[in-house]
């Protein structure tokens, strides 16, 4: 044999660089398009293709059109009712029964997302991203046009992972466009917050060979010195993706970017003041007899669709030298998407904004919560993928899906308990799509759950739902768009997305068993309810339903307490286990629970997670007979251990180890997917040639990493059924 060469340390770290370089670049870039009030009918594959073709007056998206003929356009994409909210689910991957922000309330500039709460700037940025937002951030700061404060450090972008920002922080001052002044990061050493006001200018960009005339027209000798917000927002955000996408070339360093824009919110009129500010129409004969209002929506639409054009060519060509060579496209998961359904008016009747669906913004009905929803991604979304470039689908995407999707792109865990589901899988190809059965929002005194084809609307703040009681005897009110609404509204989808038909008579089985969910996910508590963190702190083997061994939560601001939140364990917490021995003696219930410690299980006892259970790495979860429960999963990650036997009520995915018992098996109810280890704990008295069953299940997919087992100086061999696995000693 012979002997092997040895390798210069410099020649070493140069492997182990260009490794580490190669592994990073799989990680996409992510550019987050995202805009304020723009109906889900705005875009072409949406409707506005058909109204060209037909003759009727259309809103111009060139771009956004592209992007969905080079990508997928998913028409069942959900925002929330209105911006606080949406831009809250957005963040922190909670629907509104537990964001702190789920309504509009004046107040949430001040409090809404806390330190607790982790953003999509949080996990991308502590798993190496680059990360970038401009726009409407809505959170942290006073309202004030000459002399805004920051009110509340916690909820601030910077303290969420984002390095660099030009961003409104409070709602108001982002529903003008002409701000004197915008919060921006990088800021000077030791400013509060790491933010500092600086003039809303475009000069720096004015007779500028390196940034396009085109939409915002700043070489203008007209253009207004205090410049249009979101044209400032989009030159911030193209200087980001330039910079940031050579970076990418020579180091791997992936980005995020979150762009979102104010348009096409209020006040329409503002465009106006904008040189050439119809420009983009001044062809289109149609476009001269349309309502004001529509042409100042159509003009705000379209500029920023040609903002968003400038960014999709940065990505092809970072440095701007008209070689492609450098583009980063191909590995650039760009999503476009609207917070909530566009506003009611002229918009919306001579231009079909809402695309046919009923309600506008604030809306509980569709048009208030269906949002325009595309993405695009060369290196995975191609003609042989899942989802097929070009494609329109019906899968459901709700905004506190990214979150989760954007924490598995990045290879980083998704943060405990969330409402939002990970698409990866399904963008990657990779993988088991896992499956979020519902959705929830609420809207004023209204609350709706859709699942699959089916949707459910009742009032909220009650628990029970109404029997109708005849087809013409049901109790009326005035609803949205004039239309008379009943106390309970259950709509097929799909049949009837315009939900003109109150099916709710049809269906009561089906009502009764989708407001028991939708009641189970909070949508009923006065508003400043949201879910509380908690951590473990007992003794060894002390009670998990003793109030003393768990961290109280207390989230406060400026000397007001916002929530105190102590006691036992409780339907909305998110709950940690980082170590320790802790023993369940009592049924006790969680949004989520989170083992890196050791829990064991009585029998009798069941422990619930109603959206997560998940056994970490180093974790264990022992079964003595007891059982747990998800509505949807129990994950047992790489490095996590699931011993013993008893009942697990939710699906499992398993990629640790499964140790388990040979005379009582270990029972799902639901399905598994299976990776990992199998071991058992105890064998009993195994005969040669003989099946045990150590796990039932629903359904069982995939197989563990080992064929065998030793055991106390025997063999066993692992078999696989449909709904179980068996060993048999050899």
């Amino acid at each position: 044999m012979s002997k092997m060469k040895k390798i210069s340390p410099l020649v070493f770290f140069a492997i182990i660089l260009l490794a580490s370089l190669s592994s990073a670049a799989e990680r996409p870039n992510i550019l987050y398009l995202y805009v304020d009030d723009m109906g889900w009918g705005s875009i072409g594959p949406n409707g506005q293709i058909e109204r060209k073709a037909a003759g009727k007056p259309y809103v111009l998206t060139p771009n956004l059109d592209g992007l969905a003929a080079a990508g997928v356009n998913f028409r069942r994409g959900y925002g929330c009712t209105v911006c606080s909210p949406a831009r809250s689910s957005q963040q922190t991957g909670f629907h509104q029964g537990y964001t702190f922000a789920d309504r509009n309330d004046p107040n949430n500039a001040k409090k809404a997302i806390r330190t607790e709460d982790l953003t999509m700037g949080d996990v991308l940025a502590k798993a190496g991203y680059a990360t970038g937002y401009w726009g409407k951030w809505g959170y942290g700061g006073s309202s004030s046009g000459k002399n805004p404060t920051l009110d509340n450090l916690q909820t601030l972008p910077t303290t969420h992972g984002y390095h660099y920002v030009v961003a409104e922080l409070h709602h108001v001052r982002a529903h003008t466009f002409f701000q004197p002044t915008l919060w921006n990061a990088p800021a000077k050493p030791g400013t509060m917050g790491g933010l500092e006001l600086k003039p809303n200018s475009m000069a720096k960009y004015t007779n500028n060979k390196a940034y396009p005339n085109y939409p915002a027209l700043q070489n203008h000798p007209d253009y207004p010195k205090v410049a249009y917000c979101d044209d400032v927002y989009a030159f911030a955000a193209l200087d980001f993706v330039r910079k940031q996408g050579i970076r990418y070339n020579q180091s791997g360093k992936p980005f995020f970017g979150l762009f979102a824009a104010q348009i096409p919110h209020g006040p329409f009129g503002d465009v106006q003041k904008l040189p050439d500010w119809d420009q983009a129409y001044k062809d289109k004969p149609y476009f001269q007899k349309l309502a004001a209002q529509s042409k100042q929506w159509c003009a705000m639409v379209t500029r920023i669709d040609a903002h968003f054009g400038n960014l999709l060519a940065a990505l092809e060509d970072p440095n701007g030298d008209g070689d492609k060579s450098d583009s980063i496209a191909k590995n650039t998961l760009v999503v476009f998407q609207s917070d909530n359904g566009g506003p009611n008016g002229s918009n919306r009747t001579q231009l079909d904004a809402n695309g046919g669906l009923l309600g506008s913004k604030g809306s509980i009905f569709e048009g208030g919560i269906r949002v325009p929803t595309i993405m695009r991604w060369p290196a995975n979304i191609t003609a042989r993928s899942k989802l097929k470039v070009g494609s329109n689908t019906d899968l459901v995407v709700d905004c506190s899906d990214l979150l989760p999707t954007f924490c598995d792109l990045a290879g980083t865990p998704t943060p405990i308990g969330l409402s939002g589901v990970s698409l990866a899988p399904t963008l990657t190809g990779e993988g088991k799509q896992r499956v979020r059965e519902f959705l929830i929002h609420e809207a004023g005194g209204r609350a709706s759950i859709i699942r699959g084809r089916y949707k459910l609307i009742r009032s909220r703040g009650n628990d029970k739902v109404e029997k109708p009681v005849g087809k013409n005897k049901k109790r009326r009110k005035k609803g949205e768009d004039g239309k008379e609404s009943q106390q309970v509204q259950f709509y097929d989808l799909k049949a009837d997305p315009a939900e003109k038909n109150n099916i709710v008579s049809k269906h009561p089985q089906l009502v009764e068993e989708l407001n028991a969910l939708l009641t189970g996910e909070r949508v009923d508590e006065a508003a400043g309810f949201a879910n509380t963190y908690h951590s473990w702190q007992g003794a060894k083997d002390a009670s998990i339903a003793k109030s003393s061994n768990w961290s109280d939560y207390i989230y406060q601001n400026a000397g007001e307490t916002y929530i105190q939140e102590s006691g036992s364990p409780k339907a909305h917490w998110c709950a940690k286990i980082v170590q320790g021995s802790v023993l369940a003696d009592q049924d006790v219930a969680f949004l989520g629970l989170e083992l890196s410690g050791k829990l064991t299980v009585k029998p009798g006892v069941k422990i619930s997670a109603r959206n997560e259970l998940r056994v970490a790495d180093k974790g264990q979860l022992i079964l003595e007979g007891g059982s747990v429960g998800s509505l949807r999963w129990l994950d047992v990650r790489d490095g996590g251990t699931l011993t013993g036997h008893g009942v697990v009520n939710a699906a499992l995915y398993s990629k640790g180890t499964l140790a388990l018992s040979l005379m009582k098996p270990l029972v799902v109810e639901g399905p598994v997917q299976l990776s990992g280890k199998l071991s058992l704990v105890e064998t009993g008295k195994a005969k040669k040639g003989q099946n045990h069953t150590v796990l039932k299940a629903k359904s069982i997919t995939g197989r563990f990493a080992n064929d065998e087992i030793s055991l106390a100086g025997k063999s066993y061999l692992i078999g696989y059924a449909a709904t179980s696995v068996t060993v048999t000693v050899k």
